[in-house]
């Protein structure tokens, strides 16, 4: 029933001579869901949602009435409701049909028997009507004999069939009721095309088969499905260790791009810079660069006084001086790689005071006279006591 409807009415006496007015009320204890209402002052009840005896198709509450002017007295009573079917149900099929039919069926040969159920509570039984859907009822396959006991009979209409041009057949069955207003319902049966042997027994049914070649069996598509599984498997897996193998190998190779920056603080020497550093050493990532302090080395150059027996002006015996150091400087092996400074002393010739070296003047022959050395100044006034005197030193 709909909300609202009427479902009864409670009544109750004072039996006092004062006969007070009575209040009624549902105990919630028996109706958690509030489903029913009651009119306090009469004690009708009414449905306060939709009821449905298929879901619930009885109700047991406890009413109680007690006097408005005194709640205390107060008496209860037990309320049994039964709801009431509509037709609101149509039939259907009790069980999904495997229904299937022989290439070798003939005509007008029983394949299948239909029956229907109506959750609907039916007051004179239930009586069903089977007949094709409209838009099958030419169909030039099958066709529906009603047999009036609620189930119907599933014919063929002609003979032969053939799995290679149709395998399933779709047969829609139009089922009404005897209720009022009567229900109805279009099931459709799906009728299978198979193979049968001599009593009619399906054996090959499966649609899957028919891509498959003649003869092949369940049990070989399964072993094949299989195989084709394990093939799968075992080609992931070898995916799997190639890229990870990959993996690693792409990692070293991006250490070895950054690796190839080296950086360090010395000086170039220039061209010849290149020898103290290999490049190779430098462009590979496993050859740790081992950082030492470099030592100056010291020149074994000897600088020690050469003076040219040429006989030409100082500025071209200097010039070929400087030209005979730079050359031992290239072409020494023990040469530091680095820029280096080194000192030479070089006396040129030509100096009208000749050589001041006491050596050269101790190993030398030479009668010459300083005297003009006491002219030059306090400067010179050692050198003058020394060596300016010409002749004979005289006796002291």
């Amino acid at each position: 029933g709909e909300a609202g409807v009427f479902v009864g009415e409670v009544t109750a006496r004072d039996p006092d001579a004062l006969n007070n007015s009575i209040r009624y009320f549902i105990d919630h204890h028996t109706d958690t869901d509030r489903i029913f209402n009651i009119d306090t002052k009469n004690g009708t009840l009414t449905a306060s949602q939709p009821l449905d005896r298929e879901a619930v198709p009885w109700y047991n509450l406890t009413v109680s009435a007690s006097e408005a002017s005194d709640p205390k007295k107060v008496t209860s009573i037990r309320v049994h409701i039964r709801v009431l079917d509509d037709n609101d149900h149509a039939p259907a099929f009790p069980i999904p049909y495997e229904t299937f039919v022989c290439e070798s069926a003939k005509h007008g040969q029983l394949i299948q028997t239909i029956s229907a159920v109506d959750e609907d509570e039916a007051v004179e039984g239930h009586h069903f009507y089977f007949t094709l859907a409209s838009d099958a009822a030419s169909n030039p396959n099958f066709t529906v004999r009603d047999n009036k006991d609620n189930t119907a009979a599933i014919l063929t209409r002609r003979a032969g069939f053939s799995r290679g041009e149709q395998a399933i057949h779709f047969l829609p069955i139009l089922i009404m009721d005897n209720g009022t207003p009567s229900l109805s319902s279009t099931c459709t049966l799906t009728i299978r095309v198979c193979r049968c042997n001599n009593n009619g027994i399906g054996q090959l049914c499966n649609v899957d088969t028919f891509l498959l070649p003649a003869g092949l069996s369940t049990g070989a598509l399964i072993a094949v499905l299989v195989c084709v599984l394990m093939l799968l498997a075992l080609i992931l897996l070898l995916l799997a260790l190639r890229q990870h193998r990959k993996d690693p190998q792409s990692a070293h190779e991006g250490d070895e791009i950054r690796e190839n920056i080296v950086r360090y603080n010395d000086e170039g020497g220039g061209e010849e810079d290149t020898e103290a550093f290999s490049l190779a050493t430098l462009r590979s990532s496993r050859v740790g660069r081992r950082l030492k302090a470099r030592k100056d080395v010291k020149s074994e150059i000897p600088s020690l006084y050469r003076q040219s027996l040429q006989r030409m002006p100082d500025a071209a015996v200097f010039r070929e001086f400087v030209k005979e150091r730079l050359n031992e400087a290239d072409t020494d092996p023990s040469a530091p790689p680095f820029d280096s400074l080194q000192t030479y002393a070089f006396e040129g010739t030509g100096s009208v005071t000749g050589s001041l070296s006491s050596s050269a003047s101790f190993t030398s022959g030479s009668d010459e006279c300083y005297d003009y050395l006491s002219d030059w100044g306090p400067r010179f006034r050692k050198l003058a006591d020394l060596y300016g005197y010409c002749g004979s030193r005289p006796a002291t």
